[in-house]
């Protein structure tokens, strides 16, 4: 670990923090100098708190940019503040895109990075006409039409245990490349012409898992107005320059033309017993390319077996991924 963590004293206590972030503002996890980090700020405060140098280890380091709902810290500590009140004294000395949800004491050998755990990972695409503002840090901007179903039927390629050489970035140096996807998932959530998400009717959920919208979505569309119409070349110049603006590039539908864009918000979920480095953004990026045509889902296997990061699809952006959750054995 990052510092000594001593077991022989008995006052030393191992603390465990549950830790959520907006990642747009940071250089990533990883403590780096002259940096803004995630690392570096909870440091920080726990040396503020305690008055000892205190360096936390953390289970995910994340990427500059990516955010996260419950990564995982842990530290050694001396001090007698009660295990489950850290939260909320860091809370006070941590910037408001940081912040604790819990903290407990745990064993004096647990590791965030060396116990059995699964993690799970959500991407977000905004794929619609025009972005919006809400979502400029948290989502990929897209536009064109995709192939949902042929997105969902790519997923199954990737579960189990595979060598997914293809999926890492070149260069990262780990022992091996073997990881195994428990799930992965496309949810796609139909939005009104204003952004927000078209309401289930009646108090029923909308099967998004299945692609069922229904009747559901066209009327909550229908009374939201009619969605504009890129195919129709409505939209033209307008819609390069926005998506100049953006910082993204014009992105052609399946076919070669600036097909419209349905108004939707894409989730890519997926858990695993572990992620290489980029894995999950090459992973996005390489559905996106079945989405629009460019790869056929039944390609997908022979891209994971050639073990060659060419063959995968490009790294998505790094706004849209969130560390969702670390779920530990519960004797750990």
């Amino acid at each position: 670990m990052n510092q000594k963590m001593t077991t022989q004293t008995k006052m030393t206590r191992r603390i465990l923090l549950r830790v959520a972030y907006d990642g747009t503002n940071y250089h990533g996890w990883q403590l780096q100098p002259n940096a803004a980090t995630i690392e570096g700020e909870l440091n920080r405060a726990l040396c503020a708190l305690t008055g000892e140098e205190i360096v936390v280890t953390g289970a995910s380091r994340t990427d500059a940019g990516v955010h996260a709902l419950g990564n995982v810290a842990v530290f050694d500590t001396t001090s007698r503040i009660p295990a489950e009140k850290f939260s909320y004294a860091l809370n006070q000395r941590l910037p408001e895109d940081i912040v604790i949800q819990s903290s407990k004491q745990v064993a004096d050998d647990f590791h965030p990075r060396h116990c059995d755990c699964r993690k799970t990972y959500e991407y977000d695409i905004l794929n619609r006409t025009f972005p919006l503002p809400a979502y400029r840090n948290t989502a990929y901007f897209l536009y064109g039409t995709l192939n949902i179903e042929a997105m969902r039927q790519a997923c199954q390629a990737f579960l189990g245990e595979h060598d997914f050489a293809s999926f890492c970035a070149a260069g990262a140096q780990v022992q091996t490349t073997v990881r195994t996807i428990y799930s992965l998932e496309v949810e796609c959530r139909p939005l009104t012409e204003a952004g927000t998400p078209v309401p289930p009717a009646s108090g029923e959920a909308v099967n998004a898992a299945d692609g069922k919208h229904g009747e559901q979505v066209q009327q909550a569309q229908s009374a939201s107005g009619e969605m504009l119409n890129a195919a129709a070349g409505e939209s033209g110049e307008q819609v390069q320059q926005a998506q100049s603006e953006s910082g993204e590039t014009a992105i052609p539908a399946a076919g070669g033309t600036n097909a419209g864009s349905a108004d939707q918000l894409l989730t890519i979920r997926v858990k695993g017993n572990g992620f290489l480095y980029n894995m999950v953004r090459i992973i996005a990026g390489t559905l996106v390319e079945v989405g629009r045509g460019h790869i056929k889902p039944e390609e997908v296997a022979g891209i994971i077996a050639a073990k060659d990061r060419a063959k995968a699809g490009p790294t998505a952006p790094a706004r849209g991924l969130r560390l969702v959750e670390i779920e530990y054995r519960k004797n750990q």
